[in-house]
C-alpha cells in the first residue's frame, strides 16, 4: 500500500469516526441537559450533526475527498467507472473499510469522554418498513446532492450544502435520516440517544443500498454525464486520491513553428478550405485557456462543418493543464493543442475572428468580422473556477454556430 492510499484511508477513517463522535456524543449530552424531551434532543443532535460534518468535510476533504460513507463512494466508483474518473474497485473496498472502522471508532470515542462502557451495544429496534422508506429518501437524495454539485461545478458549497441536508433529513424523514452503512454499523455501539440495535442494521443498510441505486438513477437521468465529476466529490481531493490520473497528456513536438498546427488538428489552411466552409478564428493572449475552450467546444458541435483556428499574442508553451482538465470532464480532449501566434496572414484568411478577454489586450481587427467576448482568462485558475467560464463559453460558441447555419 503507498504512502498516498495510506492518507486517504487515514483521513477517511479519522473524518467518520469524528462525524459518529459527534451523533453520538450530542446524543448523550442532550439527553442528560434534556431528559422527557425528545424534541429538543432531536434538535441537539441533528444541529450538531450538521455543523460537524460542514466542517469535518472541509478539514479532509483535500485529502481523500472527504465521503465518510460507503454508500458515496460507491456511487463515485460506479458512476466514475465509464469516464475513468472516481475511485478504483481497490480504493473502494479500502474506503469502505476505513469508514467502517471509523464508525464503530467513534462511538467508542463518545462513549470514553463520557465515561460510559466503551461497547455497549444498542437495544432500540429500529426494524419497519416505514423507516426503510425513510432511508431510501434520505440516502437518494444525499447521492443527489453530492453528484450534483460536482458535475455542476459548485463543490465549493458542498460543505454547507450537504450538512445542511442531513441535518434537515433529521427531520423529515421517518428514519432520522442515517444514510450511511459506516454510521449505522457504528451506532450499534451505543446504547444512547444514537443507537440502533444490531438487529435492525441489516434492514437499515439494505434501504441505503435502494436509496443509492435509486440516487443513481436519477443522476444518469438528470445528468447523463455525471461521472466524469466522480473526482470532484465530494470536494476535490488531491491529484491521485481516486487513483485515476486525470486526462492523458501526449508529447508534442516543440520544434515545429508556433504557427504550424500539429499533426492532425483540424487547423487546416486556406488553401483546403471550401468556399462554403466558415472560419473561425479565436484569440487570447496565451492560447493556453479561453481560446483552447472555445475551440474545443466549436470543434465538438460543428464537426468539419466550420474551420476552426486559435492563436495567442503571447502564445504559451503548452495548452493550461487545468483547462485540458476541465475540457476532458466534458468529453473533449484538447491535450494534444499547441499554442500558436497570432500573425496578421492568420487573421486575414478567418471569416469570423472571436477575441475572448479584455479588449484592450488585442490589436485592432477589421470591423464587422471581429467580436470580443470580454471573459476571465482560465489560466493559472483551479479546474472548479474554469468550469463555469467552460460553460458559459460554451453557450456562446453554440449560438455562434447557429448563426453561421443561419441562412444569408
Amino acid at each position: 500500500m503507498t504512502s498516498t492510499l495510506w492518507r486517504r484511508l487515514l483521513a477517511e477513517f479519522t473524518g467518520t469516526a469524528l462525524l459518529v463522535t459527534a451523533v453520538v456524543s450530542s446524543g448523550i449530552m442532550a439527553t442528560t441537559l434534556a431528559p422527557d424531551q425528545v424534541g429538543l434532543q432531536l434538535l441537539a443532535n441533528s444541529i450538531t450533526t450538521a455543523f460537524a460534518l460542514g466542517t469535518l468535510i472541509l478539514i479532509f476533504g483535500p485529502v481523500s475527498g472527504a465521503h465518510f460513507n460507503p454508500v458515496v463512494s460507491a456511487a463515485d466508483w460506479f458512476l466514475g467507472r465509464r469516464a475513468g474518473t472516481g475511485l478504483t474497485a481497490g480504493y473502494l473496498g479500502a474506503y469502505g473499510a476505513a469508514q467502517i472502522l471509523g464508525g464503530v471508532a467513534g462511538a467508542v470515542l463518545a462513549h470514553l469522554m463520557f465515561d460510559l462502557a466503551a461497547i455497549d451495544f444498542a437495544g432500540k429496534e429500529r426494524a419497519a418498513w416505514h423507516l426503510w422508506v425513510g432511508e431510501v429518501v434520505a440516502t437518494s437524495g444525499l447521492v443527489l446532492l453530492i453528484f450534483a454539485l460536482a458535475r455542476s461545478g459548485r463543490t465549493s458549497v458542498a460543505p454547507a450544502a450537504v450538512g445542511a441536508y442531513i441535518g434537515a433529513a433529521s427531520w423529515f424523514t421517518s428514519s432520522t435520516s442515517f444514510a450511511n452503512p459506516a454510521v449505522t454499523i457504528g451506532r450499534a455501539f451505543s446504547d444512547t440517544f444514537a443507537g440502533i440495535a444490531p438487529t435492525s442494521v441489516p434492514g437499515f443498510i439494505l434501504a441505503q443500498l435502494a436509496g443509492l441505486a435509486v440516487g443513481v438513477g436519477l443522476l444518469t437521468a438528470l445528468y447523463p454525464d455525471a461521472g466524469a465529476a466522480a473526482d470532484q466529490v465530494v470536494i476535490p481531493a488531491e491529484p491521485a486520491a481516486t487513483g485515476h490520473q486525470g486526462p492523458p497528456t501526449r508529447r508534442v513536438d516543440r520544434r515545429r513553428s508556433p504557427a504550424t498546427p500539429p499533426p492532425h488538428s483540424h487547423q487546416t489552411s486556406e488553401e483546403h478550405r471550401g468556399v462554403d466552409k466558415p472560419s473561425v478564428l479565436f484569440v487570447c493572449v496565451h492560447d493556453a485557456g479561453g481560446s483552447q475552450l472555445a475551440a474545443g467546444w466549436l470543434r465538438q458541435l460543428a464537426g468539419d462543418t466550420v474551420e476552426v483556428r486559435s492563436a495567442g499574442s503571447a502564445p504559451a508553451r503548452q495548452v493550461d493543464p487545468a483547462t485540458a482538465v476541465a475540457m476532458w470532464e466534458v468529453g473533449i480532449d484538447i491535450t494534444g493543442q499547441v499554442p500558436t501566434l497570432l500573425r496578421p496572414a492568420t487573421a486575414a484568411s478567418a471569416d469570423i475572428i472571436i477575441t475572448i478577454g479584455r479588449r484592450s489586450d488585442f490589436p485592432d481587427f477589421p470591423a464587422g468580422r471581429h467580436e470580443n467576448w470580454d471573459l476571465d482568462d482560465p489560466t493559472g485558475l483551479g479546474v472548479e473556477a474554469i468550469r463555469p467560464i467552460r460553460d458559459e463559453i460554451r453557450n456562446r460558441v453554440a449560438q455562434l454556430l447557429g448563426e453561421l447555419r443561419r441562412p444569408t
